[in-house]
C-alpha cells in the first residue's frame, strides 16, 4: 500500500483542519488505517485508527471528542477531521496501514509521508 497524506497547515487555537490520506496499491478496503503524530523532540504517538469497514474506530485519550477519523473506500481515502485544535496538537501527522485494527495501532506495516500541522496560541 502506498500512502500520501495531505491537508496540513497552520491554524489558530480553536480552529479546525481536515487531513486526508490517499491510498494506492493493495485493495484499500481490506486494511485498517490509522493516524499518528510526532511533535519536535518527542516520540511518534498514536492518534486514531479505523477498521476496514469504517464501523470501528479507536482514539487516543488526548484527541477523543475533538478528532474524528473516517474513510471513503470508494475513493481510497482516509480522513482525520480535527476540531478545537490546541497548540499541543502541533506535530507532523502520518497515516499508516496494517491488516487489522490492533496491528495498525501498535506496529503499522505501511507509512505515508508526514504532513505538518501547526497550531498557534
Amino acid at each position: 500500500v502506498q500512502l500520501q497524506a495531505s491537508g496540513g497547515g497552520m491554524v489558530q487555537a480553536g480552529g479546525s483542519l481536515r487531513l486526508a490520506c490517499a491510498a494506492s496499491g493493495r485493495t484499500f478496503n481490506t486494511v485498517a488505517m490509522g493516524w499518528f503524530r510526532q511533535a519536535p523532540g518527542k516520540e511518534r504517538e498514536f492518534v486514531a485508527a479505523i477498521g476496514w469497514s469504517g464501523t470501528t474506530t479507536v482514539y487516543a485519550d488526548s484527541v477523543k471528542g475533538r478528532f474524528a477519523i473516517s474513510r471513503d473506500n470508494a475513493k481510497n481515502t482516509l480522513y482525520l477531521q480535527m476540531n478545537s485544535l490546541k497548540p499541543e496538537d502541533t506535530a507532523v501527522y502520518y497515516c499508516a496501514a496494517h491488516t487489522t485494527l490492533s496491528a495498525v495501532q501498535s506496529r503499522p506495516q505501511y507509512w505515508g509521508q508526514g504532513t505538518q500541522v501547526t497550531v498557534s496560541s
